[in-house]
């Protein structure tokens, strides 16, 4: 209570430090990521079932009966270090400190059980093993809580900034999704080909402009465009491979992009 208060989002940890598992209500994100979700806040369910996108600064969350549950099982907290606008530089080992410390700014250190966590301000995106044993945690990321550590907080560093540039992000494979045989043949009935291409066009959109709560647009955009052309059998391999690129360049995984659009085809009946 006294980190949330603080304005670090935290969620409870498992003894191995991943988060409590999903709930059953939200299992692989049944649940859609619902429109109450927020940046650094739950979904509609009161489980922290999300990893990173459960942790929250709300004391009412944190204190309801059901977080109260999993914060007695908990054997370590976590926080979302790109919700407290901080940048986690995971050194995992020896050799990956003696690289920080030939290469990096001095700035606040927090030591682990393998090696150290060097803390920045500001956020960026999250990407794992930049280098040999070093990974870069703060947006859509989670990092074990172990104590306020040592020494001055500098700003992100060019370095940091560079090995997170050097590692795109991911792009997806475009997944073939059935759907009933249309009636039209594959022809689009919603006036003309130029209306489903705008409404390709804009889905893009619409998920690139998110600034927050990334699981729910992306969802709910998937749902929209099943909605409309779901059944008439217009989409194709290449526009699903768009709306997937779209996500994932928010920070989205393929697993998660597929499991969307299962749960948003499963929705429709389709």
């Amino acid at each position: 209570m006294a980190l949330a208060d603080g304005g670090l989002p935290v969620l409870p940890l498992l003894a191995d430090k991943r988060p409590f598992g999903l709930c059953r209500a939200c299992v692989d994100i049944a649940c859609g990521g619902r429109p109450s979700m927020k940046t650094s806040g739950p979904c509609a369910c009161p489980w922290p079932c999300h990893g990173w996108a459960a942790a929250t600064t709300d004391p009412a969350t944190l204190a309801s009966p059901q977080w109260a549950a999993a914060w007695r099982r908990a054997r370590a907290i976590g926080y979302h270090p790109g919700g407290a606008g901080v940048t986690v530089v995971d050194l995992d080992n020896a050799d990956a400190v003696g690289w920080a410390r030939a290469t990096l700014p001095a700035t606040t250190t927090v030591q682990t059980t393998r090696g150290e966590h060097w803390i920045y301000s500001g956020a960026v995106r999250s990407v794992n093993r930049v280098r040999e044993g070093v990974d870069i945690k703060s947006l859509m990321s989670y990092a074990r809580w172990l104590g306020p550590g040592t020494g001055t907080m500098a700003d992100v560093p060019i370095a940091v900034h560079a090995l997170v540039e050097e590692k795109p992000a991911t792009r997806p494979t475009p997944r073939a999704v059935p759907v009933p045989a249309p009636a039209g043949g594959g022809q689009c009935p919603h006036r003309s080909p130029v209306y489903l291409e705008r409404g390709i066009a804009m889905a893009e959109q619409r998920i690139t402009e998110a600034q927050s709560a990334v699981h729910a647009t992306v969802y709910r955009t998937f749902l929209a465009v099943l909605s409309a052309h779901g059944r008439c059998g217009c989409l194709t391999e290449a526009h699903i491979g768009r709306l997937f690129t779209a996500a994932q360049a928010k920070g989205e995984s393929p697993r998660h992009c597929t499991v969307a659009w299962a749960n948003a085809t499963a929705a429709l009946g389709i």
